[in-house]
């Protein structure tokens, strides 16, 4: 008999959709200040699910993940991305919809595509439990696609660092549903790769606007002799 889910495993659908659709607007925004305040929407609700696991399944360490992780991915890591587009005039041009590969219709009609190839293939594994919703599992899968898609899709180094951090809150959403009683120093290692990433994607922002004057990566197609 099929019973009603619980609390934590409807809130942990709630947000994982709400994520998914933070996701797509990171897609459709075309000014990447929009993007990075939705990245920290989305880092949020990711902070809030570690507190809501915390308290229905008695994990203490989660409280500390869940602080370590809102320090980083909603104040810290937006701020830097703020303070380097304010070096010099580089937000103007890489803030223009022009950056997009596809037109901004063509590219959520895609990722729509990759959103359900992703939440099916993982929904197909059948992975449930109390630790594990299947719902929340198969949107993360559906995330890390869009994800990707918004790397793609986008020309400027901005933005795809964006996508990129926004790959590492779906791979962490899936981390926490799935094994959410991992020991601190384990689930602390996503935080430190991801604070890694902030450093080489921060190098290369200011290299890459030093050398072109623009954070458009369009000119990178091009051979040169």
């Amino acid at each position: 008999m099929n019973t009603a889910p619980g609390v934590y495993q409807g809130a942990a659908n709630v947000i994982a959709a709400l994520m998914l659709l933070l996701e797509f607007g990171m897609l459709r925004q075309a000014l990447i200040r929009d993007q990075i305040r939705l990245y920290a929407a989305q880092s949020a609700l990711l902070s809030v699910l570690a507190v809501v696991i915390a308290a229905d399944r008695n994990l203490p360490d989660l409280y500390a993940l869940a602080v370590l992780s809102a320090a980083l991915k909603v104040v810290a890591v937006p701020l830097l991305l703020r303070r380097l587009l304010s070096t010099g005039d580089s937000e103007e041009p890489a803030g223009i919809a022009g950056s997009y590969t596809l037109s901004p219709a063509s590219a959520v009609l895609a990722s729509i595509g990759l959103a359900a190839f992703g939440f099916f293939c993982f929904g197909s594994f059948h992975i449930s439990g109390p630790a594990a919703p299947a719902l929340a599992l198969a949107i993360a899968g559906a995330m890390v696609l869009v994800a990707f898609g918004l790397m793609i899709v986008r020309r400027d180094v901005a933005s795809q660092a964006v996508g990129f951090f926004s790959l590492e809150n779906a791979i962490s959403l899936a981390a926490l549903v799935v094994a959410a009683g991992l020991p601190l120093i384990l689930e602390t290692a996503f935080l430190f790769d991801l604070l890694v990433a902030v450093v080489v994607f921060g190098m290369l922002i200011r290299a890459h606007h030093g050398r072109a004057e623009s954070l458009s990566t369009a000119d990178l197609t091009r051979l040169r002799g």
